[in-house]
């Protein structure tokens, strides 16, 4: 695929695996969309320090739960580059609820866990498809997780959403195909901040000593498999990989 003039949105970008995905793509040429809920501050310093490397990159405010925000992030991106190429649906919500504690996983969580993680990964797909099509070799990445193919995860509600977006992953690259590839990243367990996990968490040093490589993936590596997925994959569509060190695919290393 041609990289010159290449347009990429990554929802949830401004930290974490987001950020990481959208440095990936602007070192690879491509013009990059930066969207952001609530991290202002930290999407628009990306979008400086992209440019100031001679790279071209907007930030753009929306709720991804919201299909009227939505479908204006993404005449936003027409409006900015004519195009788009890659849509990357990174952003995510979490808060960890023990899958024990039954009665602590309210309508509340219920409700924002589907709306931003399953629901708005659909407004997303369904609002850009008419500028991907557009675009020959477009594609379509969502960022998953180990959750979605396990059932562990910082909620049973997040395990849930994150299967869905497994399932309509598959669905949409059927339904879309040929002109749009989907497929998606399911990281393990990664050193960010994510479900507001401290660095201090002791799960960390746990799922590290359990997985095979000894090391828990990074959001660097999260960033070149969503490229692959993206760019050079061109005949995978409807495909999930693991992004976990081999914890999942191959189980712990004893």
């Amino acid at each position: 695929m041609q990289r010159e003039g290449r347009v990429a949105l990554i929802t949830g970008s401004g930290t974490g695996i987001g950020r990481a995905i959208v440095e990936r793509f602007a070192r690879d040429g491509t013009n990059v969309a930066v969207n952001y809920c609530q991290s202002r501050h930290a999407a628009e310093s990306l979008v400086l320090q992209i440019r100031s490397a001679g790279g071209m990159a907007i930030s753009i405010q929306a709720n991804v739960a919201k299909d009227a925000e939505v479908r204006g992030m993404i005449a936003q991106v027409q409006r900015e580059f004519g195009r788009l190429d890659v849509l990357v649906n990174n952003a995510g919500w979490s808060t960890q609820v023990p899958h024990r504690s039954l009665d602590e996983l309210t309508d509340d969580i219920w409700d924002k866990t589907f709306e931003i993680n399953l629901r708005g990964v659909f407004y997303c797909i369904r609002a850009a498809v008419p500028l991907l099509r557009r675009q020959p070799g477009a594609s379509i990445v969502n960022v998953a997780s180990v959750a979605g193919r396990t059932g562990v995860g910082s909620s049973i509600a997040y395990a849930a959403a994150k299967a869905g977006v497994l399932t309509m992953t598959k669905s949409l690259a059927r339904a879309l195909a040929p002109e749009i590839r989907v497929n998606a990243i399911s990281p393990g367990l990664i050193r960010t901040q994510f479900a507001g996990r401290p660095d201090s968490d002791s799960a960390f040093s746990a799922e590290q000593s359990a997985t095979p490589l000894k090391r828990l993936a990074t959001v660097a590596e999260c960033a070149e498999v969503a490229i692959f997925l993206a760019s050079a994959a061109t005949a995978c569509t409807g495909q999930t990989i693991l992004v976990d060190g081999g914890l999942y695919a191959l189980g712990p290393n004893r």
